[in-house]
């Protein structure tokens, strides 16, 4: 076998573990992504029975060299006739997340 091939093969296995890490991190931080959209969600909404639910999910590459890659997700937040949607960030292997903004907030019309 020839040494292109056996780095090609090597190349592939590296690119699937990334591929792998990066979504087990987006599933690891998604419960802790929801909980906080939803807290924030139901304060501003006056809501406290409001229901949330993840709408995206992505990787963010580092800011700078040897930065932290963080996760980024959209969460919809529902109640009381309202709704809002956040984008909310966990920094990879650190604890917390934060409801960084909000899209919306609007009044449902019935």
């Amino acid at each position: 076998m020839s040494s292109a091939i056996k780095w090609a093969g090597v190349l592939g296995i590296a690119l699937l573990v990334a591929c792998v890490s990066q979504t087990q991190e987006l599933n690891q931080s998604q419960d802790a992504a929801v909980a906080v959209a939803l807290r924030r969600g139901q304060f501003e909404l006056s809501c406290p029975t409001a229901q949330a639910i993840m709408l995206s999910r992505t990787m963010l590459e580092p800011v700078a060299w040897q930065g932290t890659e963080r996760a980024e997700y959209t969460v919809g937040v529902e109640g009381c006739g309202k709704k809002a949607s956040y984008i909310v960030v966990c920094p990879q292997n650190a604890s917390g997340c934060v409801a960084a903004a909000s899209k919306t907030n609007t009044t449902i019309q019935q």
